[in-house]
């Protein structure tokens, strides 16, 4: 059985950066139509669920929260992105062309190497006093690193398989006993 309550995990929906290919980090842009229906998804498969409902306070997750909990939410500063110190606003084309190989270990070390960005290990223990936290069922509205990190500890995968956690927009990553299972709507054909 696991230490921690169940928890359902949404990252927000689709932004015009995300479309973009460029990354937010502490910075925003708002959802795509694609990404508002993605929150609709999202809202559909968690109606009725008990627990407490918090977001990222952060522009993208706060948009997403409200159609996802129309009823209110708690924004929990705990739960913004990874800070991608002066990678934030940048297209990650961009950081290619600059730095060679950056992105092509396959696995999310990357967000090491960006000069004042947070980096992982920071994340792991704003994450792990985060989930300390929590006494009960909780559903979450965050961001893609933020909330592979929530799987990590939770599943007890480690920081090294981040890349492998099922964080999708639309989608909602159940965790129940520490077990993951992904939930998605039937319109979601992504």
């Amino acid at each position: 059985m696991s230490a921690f309550p169940d928890l359902w995990l949404m990252r927000h929906g689709e932004t015009v950066w995300n479309a973009e290919g460029r990354l937010q980090g502490a910075h925003d842009s708002p959802l795509t139509p694609r990404g508002q229906r993605q929150a609709d998804w999202q809202a559909a498969l968690v109606a009725g669920l008990p627990g407490l409902h918090l977001a990222s306070p952060q522009g993208r997750a706060v948009a997403t929260a409200r159609i996802v909990f129309p009823d209110g939410f708690t924004c929990d500063p705990a739960l913004r992105e990874i800070g991608l110190g002066t990678a934030a606003g940048r297209l990650m084309a961009d950081l290619e062309r600059e730095r060679p190989g950056l992105f092509g270990a396959g696995d999310l070390g990357w967000y090491d190497a960006l000069p004042g960005g947070e980096g992982l290990a920071a994340l792991e223990t704003r994450m792990a006093g985060f989930l300390a936290r929590l006494t009960g069922p909780v559903l979450i509205v965050s961001h893609g690193i933020t909330l592979r990190m929530i799987w990590a500890l939770v599943t007890g995968a480690g920081r090294s398989r981040l890349h492998e956690a099922p964080v999708d927009q639309g989608r909602v990553l159940a965790l129940r006993g520490g077990v993951p299972q992904v939930l998605r709507h039937p319109e979601d054909c992504g």
